[in-house]
């Protein structure tokens, strides 16, 4: 599973991104997430890149 973080500062955009490569196993259905934006690093965030992950290599 490969995965990526794209800082929000270093490329100049309003939001950090994170995101999956296609083998990440977070298939809903006809469709799945393949990034996400991140205004800001919460706990409750960083919970949700936890399950996140933890489902990508599942």
């Amino acid at each position: 599973m490969a995965c990526f973080f794209q800082s929000a500062a270093k490329f100049k955009t309003r939001y950090a991104t994170l995101g999956f490569s296609d083998e990440a196993n977070l298939d809903e259905e006809a469709r799945w997430p393949a990034s996400y934006a991140l205004t800001e690093l919460t706990a409750a965030a960083e919970a949700r890149i936890g399950a996140l992950m933890r489902q990508a290599v599942s």
